[in-house]
């Protein structure tokens, strides 16, 4: 459960570097290209981190379907962008995607690291 936790807020993170890149007006705003730094480098340990006890295709699914969510989600919500009520559906339909790689990946004991075919890391 803790990669999960782990997982969750390194996506979090990923809206964060996404929405300061766009702030950061091609990294000449020094504020949001400072927040960019920090927050990808938290996002890419904790995906990372987090990809040593879930399945790289489903923790990457998940991680990038978080990030673009809250993004586009931010996004309609401060005005930047106009999303139709298809938009919105589209949106439904890749938290929904989300979940199911969250309910259909195998649980692995906690700490338990992912091995390759070979049983090995």
């Amino acid at each position: 459960m803790r990669a999960w936790i782990i997982l969750v807020g390194s996506a979090v993170f990923e809206t964060v570097w996404a929405i300061a890149l766009s702030e950061s007006n091609g990294f000449s705003e020094p504020v949001p290209t400072v927040v960019f730094v920090v927050a990808a480098v938290i996002s890419m340990t904790g995906l990372g981190i987090a990809a040593q006890h879930i399945p790289i295709g489903t923790a990457y699914g998940v991680w990038t379907g978080i990030g673009a969510v809250g993004t586009v989600v931010y996004s309609a919500v401060t005005g930047q962008e106009h999303l139709s009520w298809f938009g919105w559906l589209c949106l439904v339909v890749i938290v929904g995607a989300v979940v199911g790689l969250k309910l259909t990946t195998p649980g692995k004991a906690e700490g338990a690291p992912v091995s390759d075919e070979a049983g090995t890391l």
